[in-house]
């Protein structure tokens, strides 16, 4: 259901460099959330870093949104960077696996296939 990487890159450079790859597959970057530091600035302490990325490609969220309004709730797909001991990792729930768990529409399997793929194509690029 997971899909991810560890890179020997800094999380900032693989933050940056997600945001390219991102970007470079036609998805565009709706919001980061910097999870670490909004944790951090409500007095938790929480060393690791995390910045959760909304990504969104119109063409194909608009497929999803024709087909069954009720799955605006799963877009738009996330990629995260963060450390787990140490080490920088990149990250994505693969979109198949869950849009499978909320629709056994064909067509919206074949969808989620086609993002996952880019979205897996942009984590390997930014590793």
């Amino acid at each position: 259901m997971y899909y991810v990487v560890s890179t020997s890159k800094s999380f900032a450079q693989a933050a940056a460099d997600l945001e390219v790859a991102v970007k470079r597959h036609g998805f565009g970057v709706l919001h980061i959330h910097d999870l670490g530091n909004t944790l951090r600035s409500k007095g938790i302490e929480f060393e690791p870093q995390c910045r959760v990325f909304e990504v969104c490609n119109p063409g194909q969220a608009a497929r999803v949104l024709a087909a069954d309004m009720r799955l605006n709730m799963a877009l738009p797909c996330r990629i995260s960077v963060f450390t787990e001991n140490g080490t920088t990792k990149i990250g994505l729930i693969r979109p198949r696996d869950m849009l499978s768990a909320l629709s056994p529409d064909p067509a919206l399997l074949q969808v989620a296939q086609e993002v996952e793929d880019q979205t897996i194509q942009m984590v390997d690029e930014a590793s």
